[in-house]
């Protein structure tokens, strides 16, 4: 049997791994091209909070966060420091990023379309 000590020092050993890890992984979503972000909500101790994430390639980072704006986005530290083409969801808080390019992406779009489509009943957007 493993004492409680013994377990301490794996956790922080596997802590500092995971920390190097994370700190390699931002530093390749910089360099990429383009970098997908969004953020959905999720209940931490009965409070409201986010899931932001950031991806690319083959890496994909989550952080939870209190905020889902610009004070999340600045303490997450990812987007400040990007200069490619952020793919999103048109949240106004990303495009306030005004040193990097900024795509819309395609899944939100078709849900905007599908909404128009049951709210409205236009039916051009079911030509989309």
């Amino acid at each position: 049997m493993l004492s409680e000590a013994t377990i301490l020092k794996y956790v922080g050993q596997l802590h500092q791994a995971l920390a190097r890890w994370e700190q390699g992984a931002i530093a390749r979503l910089l360099t990429l091209p383009a970098l997908h972000v969004d953020e959905t909500s999720l209940r931490v101790d009965k409070h409201n909070h986010w899931i932001h994430v950031c991806s690319g390639g083959d890496i994909t980072l989550k952080f939870v966060h209190e905020k889902r704006g610009l004070e999340a986005m600045t303490a997450i530290g990812i987007i400040p420091r990007y200069g490619g083409i952020l793919i999103h969801d048109c949240w106004a808080s990303t495009l306030s990023y005004d040193h990097c390019g900024h795509g819309l992406c395609g899944a939100h779009l078709l849900r905007e379309l599908a909404f128009l489509v049951d709210a409205n009943g236009y039916a051009w957007t079911k030509s989309i």
